[in-house]
Order: C-alpha cells, then structure tokens, then sequence
C-alpha cells in the first residue's frame, strides 16, 4: 500500500540521506533528486516494495509535471558531463544536463549535437526519452541516431547499461532504441552517450515563401535532385512569424559544400530562395521552435515527403493551422496548438491506416491520461509494448500513460 507523503519522504531520507536532495513540489507531493543512479535504483526498488506510484520528472519544460502519484522522482541533480572526447567525438552525459548547457559547453571543444530539439530549458534526458527531433533530423537523423548508448534504471529498480556495442535485454531488444522515445515507459534515462560531431564552418539558411502546396513541391524537388539539407522545412504562418506559408532550408558543412548546397537547392527550387544573415537566421529557428511550447499541446505525425500533403490535409481538417513545422526531408511534422482529447484521437485513427503514426508529445495530464502517447498501433504491437512494459516495470510503479485505450 501506498504511504503517506510525511511517510515517503522518511524513508527516502532514511535511504538516500545526503545522496539526494528531498523536497515537495507545489502541491505538497514528495519529491526526490537523487545524485546518483544508485540512488535511482532504491528509490525505485522502495516503490516496487511499498506500492508507491512514482511521477519521472526532467526540468519541467516540456512534458508537464502534473502526473497524479505518491513520489516525483526528478533527474535534475544528475547533471554532470562525466565524459567528453572531442577528439573520438563522444560524450557520457547525466541525464540532468540542460540541453542548452551542454550544447555550449562542447561548442567550447569545437564540437556539437547535431540536433535542435524544440523546448526551453530541457534536459538531455527529456530530449532522449521523448525523442523530440527538430528540423535538423532531415540532414542528421532522428534523436536515436546521436544516441550511442545508455543507462536505464527500471520501474523495479536494476540498473541496465547499453553502449559501446550493441547490448540487447533477453527478448532480444535493442536497449538503448527501446528507451529513446519511450517517454519513460521502461525506466528513468540516467546517463547517454552521445555522437558527436565538428561544428561546422558555415551555415546558412534560405527562405521562400507562397502556398503551401507549392512550397512542398519545391522542397521534394530539392530532395529528387539529391540535395539533402541540413532542414528542410514548410512551415505555417505563426510558425514563420510570416504572412504566409514559408519554406525553410538549412545547409552546414564546409563553406564550398554549403554554397554548392545553397545554389543547387535554388536552383531545383520553382519558388525564389533569399538567404538569411547569421544572427537573423538564429533568431528565425528559435522563434519556430520556440512556437512548441507557447500552446498547451504538441503532437507529431510521421509522413513520408510524398504524403506530406495528405498529412497537412489531415492535421487541418481535424485540428487547425495554428502552428506547423512540416519536416519535408525528415518524414514527420509537428502541430502544437489546443485540442480536445477526441479530435486528437480522429486525427490519430484517421493517420493510422495511412501509415502515419501520431505522438502525443505534450499536454496537460488531463488530456495525457486519456489518449495517451501513442495509439492505433499496428497489429501485435499493442501486445508487444504492453509485454515489454510489464518486464521492465512489473509492478506498475512508473505513472506513464503510454497508449490510448479505447
């Protein structure tokens, strides 16, 4: 059974002691930081043994930390960098580590992360299990491609490390692929590490701008000539900060392979293509992403640049234009904006035989709890990820609502 808050917070004191920072949040649910992931391990251990429902928690800057349960278990005091090799171009990260911190702190080594995900003030963790991708996975690939390996502590509490090498659990899995993007369904992320890559000497971004129809044909045109940009966005008005739908694309690299890029891009292009100076361009990417958080609700859909099309057509009849980022070269676009639980569950049963799987990313836990992150799945894989959740965490201790039950 379940104790009380005064009760938890003892015991995790008693276990952890000056291992772990023990608090409450604002509603007065014990919280707990561990500073290691031995610490980690007993908490959960605890909970398995006592029945305490535990609520993972990164920065609180992307997926609410409003999840009903007896104990928050928070990364934030795993936040140490424990390993950077610039020159093998690798990094082991605690999963407390602000992205923005550590993206810094190895532009200082001439190195980075080739990826922008969207959200403020996140945490490598949040970023790694929730596998939030920005428009840089058209050039350099999904979140789980910068993701060597990891440290995953179980909703009953062992410690599983995969890196290296290919580590698998005993179903045969690829630890390190099931956890990126499980939202916390199999374990607290600890630790990563990390591909690195040299920061690249230019950098340049063009935009065009017309209608949206127009601007996808443009881009899938770049794609048939064999051009594959660093981003290659459509993106709606409000996520432009324009009057109208705007292409976006980004080249980094060299500074001749940049300029090549950018000519071939223009000239595959139907719509004219006008450059951005550097600090302008910073500013345009940070304020499209920035757009993901400035709503209650986030999804993402994945469509292939052929079907993008279809995507934008479902996404407008059953939800709105509020803010889109179409990723053309990346197969997916995200919406954020405010939608009840039903139009998001039509959208998602509307996508699903179409073969365009819809992720809840974020959204209050009203909403969370109701569709959950995933659904429609094809069939058997319901069952599968049903079955590696109840190996990972027998007990049901981790409150994540994984998938849409009805």
């Amino acid at each position: 059974m379940a104790g009380t808050g005064l009760t938890i917070v003892r015991r995790v004191r008693s276990m952890l002691g000056p291992d772990a920072v023990v608090d409450t949040d604002a509603s007065g649910m014990p919280r707990v930081a561990p500073r290691a992931e031995e610490g980690v391990a007993l908490v959960l251990q605890a909970a398995a043994a006592e029945g305490w429902r535990v609520r993972i928690e990164g920065r609180g800057s992307w997926v609410p930390a409003d999840a009903p349960a007896d104990l928050a278990l928070t990364t934030r005091a795993l936040a140490r960098v424990t390993r950077l090799d610039a020159a093998d171009l690798v990094a082991t990260v605690e999963a407390g580590v602000a992205w923005g911190d550590l993206q810094r702190a190895l532009a200082d080594q001439g190195v980075w992360v080739a990826a922008d995900p969207p959200g403020e003030g996140r945490s490598v963790g949040s970023v790694v299990a929730t596998g939030t991708a920005g428009p840089l996975r058209s050039g350099f690939g999904a979140v789980r491609e910068h993701v060597l390996g990891a440290t995953l502590v179980t909703g009953e509490g062992r410690i599983v490390r995969a890196g290296g090498r290919v580590v698998k659990n005993v179903a045969g899995y690829d630890l390190t692929k099931l956890a990126t993007g499980s939202f916390g369904s199999f374990g607290v992320v600890t630790s990563v590490n990390l591909r690195l890559r040299a920061v690249p000497r230019a950098d340049l971004t063009l935009l065009g701008e017309g209608e949206r129809d127009a601007l996808l044909d443009a881009a899938r045109a770049m794609l048939e000539a064999g051009i594959t940009p660093a981003s290659l966005e459509v993106l709606s008005p409000l996520a432009a900060g324009r009057d109208s739908w705007t292409l976006a694309v980004r080249c980094v690299g060299s500074a001749p392979a940049v300029e090549a890029d950018a000519q071939a891009a223009g000239g595959a292009s139907q719509i004219p293509l006008a450059p951005l100076e550097a600090v302008e361009a910073g500013r345009f990417w940070r304020r499209a992403l920035a757009g993901a958080t400035a709503s209650p609700v986030t999804l993402r859909m994945g469509a292939l640049a052929t079907a993008m099309d279809d995507a934008l057509d479902l996404v407008l009849h059953h939800l709105d234009e509020h803010w889109i980022m179409a990723g053309v070269g990346a197969g997916g676009l995200r919406w954020s904006g405010d939608a009840p639980a039903d139009r998001i569950r039509l959208l998602r049963h509307a996508a699903a035989p179409r073969e365009m799987p819809l992720t809840l990313e974020r959204a209050p836990w009203a909403l969370r709890a109701q569709v959950g992150y995933f659904g429609a799945y094809r069939e058997g894989v319901g069952q599968l990820v049903g079955a590696l959740k109840d190996a990972f965490d027998p007990a049901g201790v981790l409150v994540v609502p994984i998938a849409d039950e009805r």
